[in-house]
């Protein structure tokens, strides 16, 4: 099984987990900026996370065999501080950047006026950079957050295909299915979304324009939660293509509208993985 996770906090994560994902057959992740759970207070502080996930973080993915991108953005919850908002005047030169797939995680947390502006201005920045755009939708009032979300998308002239709306459940995958959106499903052990109620959701509304995800944030996740969807697909009578398709045609499809996804030389499912002595405690 092959595995494209298309959302995956890594920064988060250990080089532990990258050696698990490898070898449970993880080849390529987008990591999507966001918000760390501590409240940054300058650009400055936007700038050296940027930095990060376009220069180390793909330098540490690489050493377990996995092709690293990422996407670029002030998240929802810290546009409503004012100490960031001249981070939306730093995102262009990040936005031409290699390995750059998308502007994301942009859109809702708490749907303030705030927000509303600086979603508008980062789908802008999506047009006018020739990206994919990648959305959160609130955790609270999920319903009307998501319709919210399809509104603005539809007045920002992207084209809809362009767009995943991301952390969407059983109340809201419709919504986002009549849109023309993408729809991205998070798998948490405990809230969002488990492997078999994503199932359901596969069984009940197809494939097309899906992204399932692991996230796998600082808070209780699990980075192989793409692989346990996968399983969890093959038990309910889903075939091997079914599962090619969700968990790496699908991400490839969407992110290669960037341009600039790099999985060319990853196609083959069964790619070794090579750790790298020095990162494994090596000298």
């Amino acid at each position: 099984m092959r595995i494209f996770d298309p959302h995956i906090h890594m920064t988060s994560r250990t080089t532990d987990d990258y050696e698990r994902m490898a070898a449970a057959g993880v080849r390529a992740l987008v990591e999507p900026a966001f918000w760390l759970g501590q409240p940054r207070t300058n650009v400055g502080s936007f700038t050296d996370y940027f930095d990060s996930l376009v220069g180390w973080e793909p330098f540490r993915a690489s050493q377990f065999g996995i092709r690293h991108h990422c996407t670029i953005a002030l998240n929802p919850k810290e546009a409503n501080d004012p100490r960031c908002r001249d981070v939306l005047s730093v995102l262009p030169r990040y936005l031409e950047k290699d390995g750059v797939v998308a502007v994301g995680e942009i859109g809702y947390d708490s749907m303030t006026p705030e927000e509303d502006e600086v979603f508008a201005a980062q789908l802008a920045l999506a047009v006018e950079h020739d990206l994919p755009a990648m959305v959160h939708t609130p955790h609270r009032d999920k319903a009307r957050g998501t319709d919210r979300t399809i509104a603005v998308v539809r007045e920002s002239g992207i084209d809809p295909g362009r767009v995943v709306v991301d952390h969407l459940n059983e109340v809201t995958v419709a919504r986002v299915a009549e849109s023309g959106c993408w729809m991205g499903f998070s798998i948490y052990p405990d809230t969002k979304m488990t492997p078999s109620r994503m199932v359901s959701i596969l069984q009940e509304h197809g494939m097309d324009r899906v992204l399932v995800n692991s996230a796998a944030d600082w808070g209780r996740s699990d980075p192989l939660l793409t692989l346990r969807t996968g399983e969890a697909m093959l038990a309910a009578g889903f075939s091997d293509d079914d599962v090619d398709r969700v968990l790496w045609r699908n991400p490839v499809e969407f992110y290669g509208q960037s341009k600039r996804l790099d999985v060319s030389d990853l196609a083959s499912a069964d790619a070794t993985f090579e750790g790298n002595s020095i990162l494994r405690g090596g000298s």
